[in-house]
């Protein structure tokens, strides 16, 4: 399917900084509406009200950020920065349960710093020991994750308090290197993340304001919600998304069953509320389910749980197109990357959104 979408690096606009620091609001961010049979359309965010109806369903992620880049230095006195991903998913534990913990599991990557961001080093760090800043806590390499590659390691985490607080004291937001500079851990958050654990954004919710949230909710449309704590996003090119921490509980069943029962349209805020409803489908029916997923959406695997998705633009090859493919079908996700790139769209999380209707 991605092979329809061919774009080269240098066609992209970047989103180097948030919104509100570019003199917008959150919600006045593009939004480019995909439908099939109609017109694309150039709307703001902050116009989602008028793709929706009374009986909708809207499905957000409250899945909150927190600052999981941490400094540090190896035995050989390299400085390096860490970016905790996931807790180890072998350990059982839940992202809740490692944070309240200091000593834990987790899936790291371990990067180079910039004055603003960091980038990828091809160093093999396994059983390399990195003390932290303060020289209090540590993190304990041990093998590549998985193993025949040198970009992520599991690593034993140990800090002195537990690891949610010492990270509000001591940690930063993830950057990458195309930031205009070094915003704070508040651009990396939505505005209904309640549920600490993602070290990345959910960022197809950043233009959802607590305003945009009463207009729909005042239309007739439902807030459903379900949690997905998003790991690094910096992936290899092809590479598939790892495991991540879910939970689907029983009121967005009910409310996604009879929305569907009625005739209503479902309304996924970002590719993680896709990944964590499919996820909980079993028997071909969804069900209230909490734990760990590896399941990556395709076209081959199907969307069942929803009618269409409001998403950040993704650069060629990444793993989500298969997902907003299974959606919309090659042809509107192809035609609506050409629209985008035409018009100037910005991608990454401080960008534009895409709202793509399935068929």
């Amino acid at each position: 399917m991605t092979a329809a979408i061919r774009l080269s690096t240098s066609d992209i606009p970047l989103a180097t900084a948030p919104a509100e620091f570019r003199g917008l609001r959150r919600d006045a961010v593009r939004m480019l509406v995909a439908e099939p049979g109609k017109p694309l359309r150039h709307r703001k965010a902050r116009d989602l009200h008028h793709e929706l109806a009374a009986g909708d369903v809207v499905v957000l992620n409250t899945s909150d950020t927190i600052p999981a880049a941490v400094t540090g230095v190896t035995e050989a006195g390299e400085r390096v920065e860490v970016h905790l991903s996931t807790p180890l998913p072998s350990t059982g534990l839940s992202p809740a349960t490692a944070l309240a913990a200091t000593e834990s599991q987790w899936i790291v990557e371990i990067r180079t710093p910039l004055p603003v961001g960091s980038r990828q080093s091809t160093v093999d760090r396994t059983a390399a020991t990195i003390r932290l800043r303060g020289g209090v806590a540590e993190i304990a390499v041990d093998r590549p994750y998985p193993s025949g590659q040198q970009r992520l390691y599991a690593a034993t985490v140990r800090t002195p308090a537990p690891l949610l607080r010492w990270l509000t004291e001591h940690g930063e937001p993830i950057r990458y290197d195309y930031v205009s500079a070094r915003w704070p851990i508040s651009a990396y958050r939505t505005e209904h993340g309640d549920t600490p654990g993602s070290v990345e954004m959910p960022s197809a919710g950043r233009p959802i304001t607590a305003g945009m949230l009463r207009h729909l909710r005042a239309i007739g449309v439902q807030i459903a919600t379900v949690v997905l704590h998003c790991g690094v996003s910096s992936q290899e090119s092809g590479e598939p998304p790892y495991a991540e921490w879910f939970s689907v509980p029983r009121s967005t069943v009910d409310a996604i069953d009879t929305a569907h029962a009625s005739g209503h349209r479902v309304l996924a805020i970002g590719t993680t509320v896709v990944r964590a409803l499919e996820s909980a489908v079993t028997d071909g029916r969804l069900a209230a389910k909490t734990g760990w997923t590896e399941h990556v959406v395709t076209p081959a695997s199907g969307v069942s749980t929803v009618d269409g998705i409001l998403t950040g633009w993704h650069e060629p090859e990444a793993s989500h197109l298969q997902m907003l493919a299974a959606i919309s079908g090659p042809r509107l996700l192809s035609e609506s990357y050409e629209e985008a790139i035409a018009a100037g769209y910005r991608w990454h999380e401080f960008g534009d959104v895409h709202l793509l209707w399935k068929p």
